[in-house]
């Protein structure tokens, strides 16, 4: 059995393409948590995942899953991982109860009393061919399948895009049991960042191929503020104490790293707590520096 302390590590992962290149991306997934990915649609999350599950080939890195070689340990590690992305990746013409058949062979530690009592609590008719679930009934029989066969990594892509908030809430108290069931953990990319503040312990945030911040969710949140202050005030303030400036007629919101730092500075003016998705719109904006 592999002792491990990081469910996932990432060090130094590149891979190129025509007009994108994921760029030195490290972060890691500490046992036990769930770890929020977070960035635009394009951003790197779908390409690192990929990369994760050896569906792509690195131009560069390294990647460790529950302490095991991605590539040379693979066959291990799927046996050990779930995996749920955005769209259905079971045939149509497939139930629930041929899925079931269809994974005992597979895993072999499938579950199949857990996914019926999943189906159930789920309200998913097993009988019913998948071409007419709802997109929401799609993505909570992907769930129940990963829930069912002990995995002690869960790996999601955009799991919780295009369903509605209540869906959302029962899939996220879903993952919440999960946890409590031992050393497991969870890679949840996302751009809903408010189901990331709820849930996440953790968050790592990609843009155009580069990890701009990685850390404890309560941590980041912490140590970055908003200063919401007239345009005057803000010509005050040092261009290199701040991510990116909302500018508008009526006065600015400048987004800064160190909060603690800031209120030294600027004693004058109040700095309030922000939210993880200013922090992503500030982020994506520091190029412009100043944006409306």
């Amino acid at each position: 059995m592999t002792d491990y302390e990081n469910a996932i590590e990432i060090t130094g992962l590149t891979k190129k393409y025509d007009g994108f290149t994921l760029d030195n991306v490290s972060f890691d997934v500490p046992k036990g948590s769930i770890m929020g990915f977070i960035g635009q649609n394009g951003a790197g999350k779908t390409t690192t995942i990929r990369s994760l599950l050896n569906i792509i080939k690195n131009d560069g890195g390294e990647i460790k899953m529950l302490g095991l070689d991605h590539i040379k340990d693979e066959y291990d590690i799927k046996e050990q991982i779930a995996v749920v992305f955005d769209e259905l990746p079971f045939h149509d013409s497939f139930t629930g109860a041929a899925l079931s058949k269809m994974f005992s062979g597979l895993y072999g530690e499938w579950n199949e009393k857990r996914f019926f009592e999943l189906c159930d609590r789920f309200g998913l008719p097993v009988k019913k061919k998948l071409k007419k679930f709802s997109k929401g009934m799609k993505m909570k029989m992907q769930i129940a399948t990963a829930l069912s066969h002990s995995a002690k990594l869960l790996i999601m892509d955009e799991a919780t895009t295009g369903l509605d908030p209540v869906v959302r809430n029962e899939i996220l108290d879903m993952f919440r049991e999960y946890l409590m069931e031992g050393d497991r953990s969870i890679l949840m990319s996302s751009h809903i960042t408010s189901d990331l503040e709820k849930i996440a312990d953790c968050v790592t945030f990609i843009d155009k191929g580069k990890i701009l911040l990685t850390g404890y969710k309560d941590d980041v949140l912490e140590s970055h503020g908003v200063i919401k202050c007239t345009k005057a005030e803000y010509k005050e303030i040092a261009p290199e104490d701040f991510i990116s400036a909302r500018v508008t007629d009526f006065g600015a919101e400048v987004m800064v790293s160190d909060r603690a730092a800031a209120e030294k500075k600027y004693s004058g003016t109040a700095i309030e707590k922000t939210t993880l998705e200013d922090i992503m719109l500030f982020y994506v904006n520091r190029e412009k520096k100043e944006w409306f």
